[in-house]
C-alpha cells in the first residue's frame, strides 16, 4: 500500500509486511519479498516432491499387498478345494459305517432272537413276531451287503 508522506514533496512511503520504508529502500523490500516468494515456492515445491514420494511409496506397499493376498488367496481356495474333497471321502466313508452299524444291529438283533428261541426255556424277546411259537428261517437270514466288505477290513 502506497501513500503521500509529508517530508517532502516527491518521496514516497510504502507499507509493505508491517513495515514502513521510504522510497529508496523499496528495491530493497521488493528484492527481499521476492526472495521469500522464491523460497515460499521452492519450499513448496519440495512439498509437493515429499508428498509426491510418499504417495508412490503407499502405492507400491498397495501393489505389494495385492500381490501377497492375491497369492494368500489361491493357497486358501487350494486349500478349501482339499478339505473339501477330504470332507467328502469322510462322509461317505461315515455313510458306509453307519450302514454297516445297522446291518450289523440288525444281524446281532436276529442272532439274539435265535438265542433266545434255541435256549431251554427261553421266551422271545421284546419283538414277537407274527407266529412267535415258530422259528422262520427266512426272515432271520437276509443278505447283508456291507458285511463282506467290513469283514475284510477287519480280517485281512
Amino acid at each position: 500500500m502506497a501513500s503521500s508522506g509529508g517530508n517532502s514533496p516527491g518521496s514516497t512511503i510504502t507499507m509493505t509486511a508491517g513495515l514502513q520504508t521510504s522510497g529508496s529502500d523499496s528495491g530493497d523490500v521488493r528484492q527481499l519479498l521476492e526472495q521469500r516468494k522464491k523460497r515460499r515456492m521452492e519450499s513448496n515445491r519440495e512439498s509437493a516432491r515429499r508428498s509426491r514420494m510418499r504417495k508412490q511409496m503407499h502405492l507400491d506397499e498397495l501393489a505389494a499387498a495385492v500381490t501377497h493376498l492375491t497369492s494368500e488367496n489361491a493357497r486358501l481356495s487350494a486349500g478349501i478345494v482339499v478339505s473339501s474333497r477330504q470332507l467328502m471321502a469322510v462322509e461317505t466313508e461315515n455313510s458306509i459305517l453307519r450302514a454297516q452299524l445297522m446291518e450289523l444291529s440288525q444281524r446281532l438283533e436276529s442272532l439274539d432272537d435265535i438265542i433266545r428261541w434255541v435256549e431251554p426255556g427261553s421266551v422271545p424277546g421284546p419283538r414277537q413276531h407274527h407266529n412267535s411259537q415258530e422259528w422262520n428261517p427266512r426272515w432271520n437270514n437276509h443278505p447283508i451287503a456291507a458285511a463282506g466288505a467290513f469283514h475284510d477290513d477287519i480280517f485281512p
